[in-house]
C-alpha cells in the first residue's frame, strides 16, 4: 500500500469519527482520556479542554502525546482505526478564531467557544502536530502500512 493511499484511508477514517483517545504521561505514569476532535487540512488535531484536567496539566509538563481514533464496531467485527503520535500545545489567542471555525463546521459549535476560551476557567483550545500516523485494520481487504507525516 502506498503512502498516498494510506493517507486517504486516514482522512476518510477521521472524517467519519468524532472522538479520539488521547494518551499523555508525566513522571512515568501514563493516562488516557477521550475527547471530541476536529482536524485541519494538514491533519493536525484539535480539541478543547479545561486546563485543570489531568491530560491538560500533563501536556504542560510533557507535550509528547499519542492516541487513536477507532470506529465503534460490533463484537464480531475487527477493529478499524488509526494511531498517531505527536506534540501537543495550547493555542495562542490569535490562533483560536480559525480553529473555532473547524469546531463549527464539524461539531456544530457556535462562537461562544471563543468567549469560553477567554475565561480563566474556560475550555482552552489544544493542537496536536502529528508526527506519525499508523492505520490498522482491514481497509478494502488490505492492511495499511505505517504512514509518517
Amino acid at each position: 500500500m502506498t503512502p498516498d493511499s494510506t493517507e486517504s484511508i486516514i482522512r476518510e477514517h477521521i472524517d467519519s469519527t468524532y472522538h479520539m483517545s488521547l494518551a499523555t504521561s508525566m513522571n512515568d505514569f501514563p493516562w488516557v482520556c477521550e475527547v471530541h476532535f476536529v482536524y485541519d487540512e494538514d491533519l493536525n488535531l484539535y480539541w478543547r479542554s479545561s486546563e485543570a484536567r489531568r491530560h491538560s496539566m500533563e501536556i504542560m509538563e510533557n507535550p509528547n502525546v499519542a492516541g487513536n481514533i477507532v470506529a465503534t464496531l460490533a463484537l464480531d467485527e475487527s477493529p478499524v482505526g488509526v494511531y498517531f503520535d505527536g506534540v501537543a500545545r495550547v493555542l495562542d489567542d490569535d490562533e483560536i478564531a480559525g480553529v473555532a471555525g473547524l469546531f463549527h463546521e464539524r461539531l456544530g459549535a457556535d462562537d461562544s467557544i471563543i468567549d469560553d476560551a477567554a475565561r480563566p476557567d474556560g475550555a482552552k483550545f489544544y493542537k496536536i502536530t502529528v508526527r506519525n500516523w499508523y492505520a490498522f485494520g482491514s481497509f478494502d481487504g488490505e492492511r495499511p502500512q505505517k504512514h509518517s507525516m
